[in-house]
């Protein structure tokens, strides 16, 4: 038999390691063109590149409107050249200087700045509008919603609608015998109209599966209301609205000339008399100027619920 030879740990063999460090090969890192930082010329040329683009930009908005003003300023100096005591652009503009220097001054019960004039025809419509806004839009849900309701008061509508807003100003006289709740009557009477049609309409157009839906779940009347209808229709609501205030702004004035008392129609006329045309061209500027920003205002909140910006409307 056969021995097999023993192993002991002092006969163990230790192997060197083979690779040196002399050996070793340095690899550079590659940098790709991406990460280079842009050289400062470069950097400059392309905010340059922006600027020219948004001024450009700019400037295709802004050309047509300056234009537009330009045409109307130069038929403006034709028409004061060509007619006696028609005032020139340079003249209007250095009354508005004088006028909007104090526009808050009293000097009297009818001697008022044209700012405080301003704040009393705002005044006037605010009450005027938001009484024809708290009945209109309630009117023009019901007329939507119920056919009897509809078939009572349309005929009412399309009898009244028609009527000029003057024509109410006597009544407002002889109902409230005092022409400012008589020139507020006149801005409701003038205002109510498009809110309760164009609401009505909203509330026509209602998919009729969302109501199916409604009776299913056995929502109330004022769930209904509240979850189905108001939503859907409050895009028509706002067109109303807009379109109510545009006409509320434009009755006002001719309701105060009629009237007088303190605000802006009664201001024109008041400077009528007075034959400082001037005054009255810088007053016309104001109005508009006045109904555009409520314009511009609606219809910056009827863009927030309409489907153009992706936000849920139903």
């Amino acid at each position: 038999m056969t021995s097999q030879p023993i192993h002991s740990h002092d006969s163990a063999e230790i192997i060197p390691l083979s690779a040196s460090p002399a050996s070793a090969e340095i690899v550079p890192l590659t940098t790709s063109q991406k990460n280079v930082m842009p050289a400062p010329a470069e950097a400059h040329k392309s905010q340059r590149g922006k600027l020219s683009q948004t001024l450009r930009a700019l400037l295709q908005k802004a050309l047509p409107g300056l234009l537009g003003l330009g045409i109307v300023i130069v038929l403006w100096q034709i028409a004061a050249l060509s007619s006696k005591g028609f005032p020139t652009p340079l003249k209007t503009w250095e009354a508005a200087k004088v006028i909007f220097a104090d526009p808050f001054y009293v000097a009297g019960p009818n001697d008022m700045g044209i700012g405080w004039n301003l704040l009393a025809s705002l005044k006037r419509v605010a009450v005027g509008f938001g009484l024809a806004a708290a009945l209109g839009i309630p009117a023009g849900f019901l007329i939507g919603r119920f056919s009897f309701i509809a078939n009572m008061l349309n005929p009412l509508i399309a009898l009244l609608r028609p009527v000029s807003p003057l024509a109410w100003l006597p009544i407002g006289l002889l109902l409230f015998q005092r022409a400012e709740p008589a020139s507020a009557w006149t801005i409701f009477i003038c205002s109510i109209w498009p809110m309760i049609l164009n609401t009505a309409e909203g509330v026509r157009r209602i998919p009729q599966d969302y109501l199916n839906v409604a009776r299913v779940l056995n929502l109330s009347e004022f769930n209904v209301m509240r979850k189905i209808l108001f939503p859907a229709v409050l895009p028509y609501i706002l067109t109303g609205v807009r379109l109510s205030i545009g006409i509320a702004w434009l009755v006002i004035v001719a309701a105060e000339m009629l009237t007088g008392g303190i605000g802006i129609g009664f201001w024109i006329w008041n400077e009528w008399n007075n034959l400082n045309v001037q005054n009255i061209i810088i007053a016309i500027l104001l109005i508009g100027a006045v109904g555009m920003l409520l314009e511009l205002g609606l219809i910056a909140i009827a863009r927030r619920f309409s489907f153009n910006n992706g936000r849920e409307s139903l």
